[in-house]
């Protein structure tokens, strides 16, 4: 499909499906009803990224409406030269072509999702888990009305209902160009994408993300941007999986009964280290294996270093990635932990949950990408182009 859009179009189409989602919310609601009630699994992350209700239809609106009002990424001069021949020679972000989004569970993926890929002027393969299967083809067949509306073909957003033994030989061999391929869903997903695709993937990975409590913090601070993090959503790729605590942190006892006491509060179950299991509801973990582990639940583990430098490289060595923050009053200290922490998204005394797209203001995002090629951190429309260069000359040869 050899087609390109105009920004108009573009926005058309993303208009028309906000007023779709909104006079067909029953539908969307029913169907993932079905969804929600056949789903059997104990996964309670995978069952709160399941559910739509009132709050996430608004959400998908209001996240095609704020796509609306952005600015096209397509045809940006990034970068001008005029050679010494009289060559004119431009590059300018366009398109990748298609991408295939491959996610678990989030019905509303299949709005924010393939409305930022198509407003950066790309073709849309979109493979949801079979767990949401109803409400993902309920909103396709949505997105397919959208395009009818404004005339424009349906292969601009296709629905690959495949099983794993189907996906595992389309990645393979594509009947289809693919130009890129976000996985969006927990390792074992992503692993599998990786070892079958045969063009490039961006990682959207997973968070296992860290507070360190600085000697110099305030433990006020530290006790509420924890408590955040851990507890505000257990789904979320941006919530808090380890705490470390500097040992020479004044009243750090005091401290730590204070973290258990508000952890329990919400039913966490909190495994510590040798150092800090001795405290009581401080369970003791049996392998060191636990600090590479990503949650997605109502757990946590603490333990105790005894410098920044050791709390560096504990986070380098275990950390997914994707965020990590220290607690501090001491700016020196920080800065020295945010340039050498190796993660997409460094705090000072602040939240691990800010790390998303609409929160670092770029009105959406399609993923957190924990690679650095071709891109880290929330993925937003800006970010869903490649590049291409212009050269325009009247007979030049080397």
């Amino acid at each position: 499909m050899n087609t390109i859009l105009t920004i108009e179009q573009r926005n058309a189409v993303l208009g028309s499906m906000s007023q779709l989602i909104a006079t067909k919310k029953t539908a969307i609601l029913k169907a993932n009803k079905i969804d929600v009630k056949t789903y059997n699994g104990g996964d309670l992350a995978m069952h709160d990224r399941l559910k739509v209700d009132d709050d996430k239809i608004k959400g998908m609106m209001l996240a095609l409406q704020q796509l609306i009002a952005d600015t096209d990424p397509v045809g940006k001069k990034l970068f001008h030269f005029t050679h010494d021949n009289g060559l004119k020679i431009t590059n300018k972000s366009t398109p990748f072509g298609t991408v295939l989004i491959i996610y678990e569970s989030r019905p509303d993926v299949t709005v924010e999702a393939a409305g930022i890929a198509f407003k950066a002027g790309n073709k849309i393969l979109l493979k949801g888990g079979k767990e949401s299967l109803n409400s993902n083809l309920k909103i396709v067949e949505l997105w397919h009305k959208a395009l009818e509306e404004n005339n424009i073909s349906t292969e601009w957003v296709t629905y690959l209902n495949y099983n794993r033994t189907e996906i595992q030989a389309f990645l393979e061999n594509p009947s289809q160009k693919v130009d890129l391929i976000i996985p969006r869903g927990g390792e074992k997903l992503i692993a599998f994408v990786k070892q079958n695709a045969t063009c490039p993937v961006i990682v959207s990975g997973r968070g296992n993300n860290f507070v360190y409590v600085d000697a110099e913090a305030d433990i006020n601070m530290a006790l509420k941007v924890i408590i955040n993090g851990k507890t505000s959503k257990i789904s979320a790729c941006n919530a808090v999986d380890k705490v470390i605590i500097n040992s020479n942190l004044p009243n750090k006892e005091v401290f730590i009964k204070n973290l258990v006491k508000e952890l329990l509060k919400f039913n966490v179950e909190i495994l510590g280290d040798t150092e800090l299991s001795i405290f009581k509801k401080v369970l003791a973990y049996d392998n060191e294996d636990i600090w590479h582990e990503e949650f997605l639940d109502y757990k946590i583990v603490i333990g105790s270093v005894n410098s920044s430098e050791e709390a560096i490289a504990k986070i380098n060595k275990y950390g997914g990635g994707h965020s990590a923050v220290i607690i501090t009053k001491n700016n020196e200290t920080a800065n020295l932990f945010m340039e050498l922490v190796d993660s997409a998204a460094v705090y000072q005394n602040a939240s691990t949950r800010f790390t998303d797209g609409g929160q670092f203001g770029l009105g959406g995002e399609l993923a957190i990408s924990t690679d650095k090629l071709h891109h880290r951190g929330p993925m937003g429309l800006q970010h869903l182009v490649t590049n291409k260069w212009f050269i325009y000359g009247d007979g030049q040869i080397r």
